[in-house]
Order: C-alpha cells, then structure tokens, then sequence
C-alpha cells in the first residue's frame, strides 16, 4: 500500500502545477476542434518568432509541464522570468519543471522567490511543501501547509498535500478526510479528480 502511496505523491505535486497553469491556455484548447499537439506546434511557432512575448512564452513552458519535458518547461519559463521578472506563476511553475526533473533545490528556491513575491500564496505554498515532503522533510511540509489552512481555509491544495502526506503515514482515515474537503472546496479541479480516486481505493481498503 506504501509503494502506491508513494506514487499518488507525485500525482499531487503534478495536480498543484497543473492548477497553477494560465486557465486561459485551458479554455482556448477546449474550444478548438484542433487536436492538442496543434496547440503546442502553435506556440512553438510562435515563440521561435518573437521570443521575448511574455504571454506565449509562458503559455508554452506551462504546456511543456503538461506534456511531461520539464528541460523544455526550464529553458522556455528562465527566458520569460527575464521578460517579466518576480512573475508568482512563472516562478511557482519553474520550480514545478525543476521538480519534475530530480531538482528539488532548485525548486524550492523558485517557490521562495515567488513566495518572496507574493507571501501566503497558495499554490506557491503548496508546491513548496510537496517538495519538501517529496525529498522527506515531512515536518517543514506539514508546518507549512497547517499554515496555509489557518489563513486560507479554502485552500484545497493543501488539504490535497496533506491528504497524501496522511496516506503515507498510514492515517488512512483522516486521508479520506482532507480528500472530502478537496471535493468540497474545489469539485472540477485536478485534485478533486486524484482525490476522488483515492477515496475510492482507500474506502475499499479501510472497509468504509
């Protein structure tokens, strides 16, 4: 059971950075009929012909991210942070492509700057502590995200976070708690979609 929890760790740190992504790319790929790949070649295109449009350079290395090539995501969003300095969703979404290629220093220092930028954010905080509990400071990630429910309570990343943290340890009952508040809070986001799947799983186990 440990071993499968250890991989709903990386769905939640996946789901936070979907979640910090422009929503503006979202719905201009909903209302095309075109297939998603158009939509990145678009955007390629478009950044290889003026490389220093901010909203395209972040549109892209936000869908690099997506799409799973985080190096790509790096080399696009490092040459929007020179476009647009101390942006909060360029850095928090840099720290999430160094996350997902084995660079957790480097993550967190990018979540800091943004925090730096904006403190209290919510999904910045949250990245951070899944970062932090990824590479096993447990307590930091819990501390963090404890604090980011005191102040911001609809903050259902962090129940999310919190959620797989209480997996891990085993604590499956209050696991399917913080999920609920997920749910709850946020039901059409990426989270609620992990969180509802794991209820599922966890209720079968738990005999709930």
């Amino acid at each position: 059971m440990k071993f499968w929890f250890g991989s709903l760790l990386a769905i939640g740190i996946l789901a936070s950075s979907a979640f910090a992504a422009d929503k503006k790319t979202d719905a201009k790929a909903k209302s095309t009929t075109k297939a998603p790949i158009d939509t990145l070649a678009t955007l390629e295109r478009a950044v290889a012909r003026d490389s220093s449009n901010f909203d395209n350079l972040f549109q892209l290395g936000s869908l690099y991210i997506e799409r799973d090539r985080p190096l790509d995501a790096q080399r696009v969003l490092n040459r929007a942070n020179k476009v647009k300095p101390k942006n909060v969703k360029v850095l928090t979404n840099l720290g999430a492509s160094y996350d997902a290629s084995g660079s957790p220093a480097e993550a967190q220092a990018m979540y800091k700057q943004a925090l730096a930028v904006s403190p209290g954010d919510m999904v910045a905080s949250c990245r951070l502590a899944s970062s932090l509990y990824a590479e096993g400071k447990h307590q930091q990630a819990m501390d963090i995200l404890r604090e980011v429910i005191q102040q911001k309570p609809i903050a259902y990343c962090a129940y999310f976070t919190m959620g797989v943290a209480f997996a891990d340890a085993g604590i499956y009952r209050e696991a399917i708690r913080m999920w609920r508040k997920v749910v709850e809070i946020a039901p059409d986001s990426p989270e609620a979609a992990s969180a509802r799947e794991s209820i599922e799983v966890l209720q079968k186990f738990v005999g709930m």
